[in-house]
């Protein structure tokens, strides 16, 4: 096992706002509880860009190394660890640890932990060589499968497989998946389809239209061109009513708000996008008579997590990935802001 360096590179924010500065820091060690994980790669998510903008009501650590997607491998653990050995592979997510003791945990609802550590939002995250996690939550990743490619899963494709069993939707249903061209959407429709559900895409541009095509799903609707988009996403149901399920992955407030009008009686809206400022408004009276079911949906507890890595394991998930270098993170959020990113980007940490 190769020794642990006193110091590693990472992109560090120094206040709220960025930008992302590369920088040489100190190497921490784990506590009791916790794995020192030597990151290979990580995935850039939305929330990263959040964090490091100091958009939602939540405080932010400062300075911050942002990330919550990080895979790499074990290289040291503190003298309670039983479950974690070194060499193991693993994942750091965006649950970093929790009190495992309050209600929400022992039920297994550990993101609502009131005293939840976030990996790149109130403690430092992935964008760094060796990150700290707690060794109960950090994720297992069998030895065969690729540390680039799983990364994404480890947010991304929890937060999608999460959503999608909170909807409710059963094989053979259809779901209208809004913001299905980026890194969340894409690996939303293949796990959808890896559950048997129908898929309508909802997004823009011919680039995400091709790739949502290429995923499976059986209609797309361009936002950027419908002339009445809630006509457009029921009329691609066979029967006309809309959907049964929608999931909600986009960043700006109007998807938000059109949904409540297409799903069809009965169906179940999942809120999972976080745009910033934006509320939930539905008409009431269609909302009852209806009968429309609207929630909200955040990560997923650690069995989640096990299952989705085991879908990604078994080769029913690949997720679409562009790999740059660690020094490369701002270019990527630039990129975010512009939306036009399609798939996910995994940045690499130098050797």
């Amino acid at each position: 096992m190769a020794s642990i360096p006193e110091t590693q590179w990472a992109q560090v924010v120094e206040k709220s706002g960025g930008p992302v500065v590369y920088k040489q820091i100190p190497v921490k060690k784990p506590g009791p509880d916790e794995v020192l994980i030597n990151i290979k790669y990580s995935g850039v998510c939305h929330t990263d860009l959040h964090a490091m903008k100091g958009d939602w009501p939540l405080p932010t650590k400062l300075p911050l190394v942002g990330g919550h997607e990080g895979a790499g491998v074990v290289v040291a653990k503190g003298d309670l660890v039983t479950e974690v050995e070194i060499g193991d592979h693993a994942g750091v997510k965006w649950l970093n640890g929790s009190c495992l003791a309050c209600e929400f945990c022992q039920k297994s609802d550990e993101p609502l932990c009131p005293n939840a550590q976030l990996s790149g939002y109130t403690v430092d995250g992935s964008f760094q060589q060796y990150a700290i996690a707690k060794a109960a939550h950090v994720s297992k990743i069998p030895k065969n499968v690729p540390l680039d490619a799983v990364a994404p899963i480890l947010c991304a494709g929890i937060t999608v497989y999460k959503g999608l069993k909170e909807s409710g939707a059963r094989p053979g249903q259809t779901v209208a998946i809004v913001g299905a061209g980026g890194g969340l959407g894409s690996l939303a429709q293949q796990y959808a389809k890896a559950m048997g559900l129908r898929i309508i895409a909802i997004d823009g541009g011919e680039e995400k239209k091709a790739m949502c095509e290429q995923l499976g799903a059986e209609a797309y609707v361009d936002f950027t061109k419908s002339q009445d988009l809630v006509h457009d996403v029921q009329a691609a149901t066979s029967d006309g009513l809309g959907p049964h399920a929608v999931i909600l992955l986009a960043v700006s407030e109007l998807p938000f708000q059109q949904a409540a009008s297409y799903v069809r009686p009965r169906g179940t809206i999942v809120a999972i996008g976080l745009p910033a400022n934006a509320f939930l408004k539905a008409p009431v009276f269609g909302t009852v008579v209806r009968m429309i079911n609207i929630k909200g949906s955040y990560v997923g507890n650690r069995q989640d997590g096990v299952e989705a890595i085991d879908f990604f394991a078994r080769g029913l998930i690949k997720a679409p990935f562009k790999t740059v270098p660690l020094s490369e993170l701002g270019k990527v959020y630039e990129l975010m802001e512009q939306g036009k990113i399609a798939g996910r980007y995994v940045v690499k940490m130098p050797e």
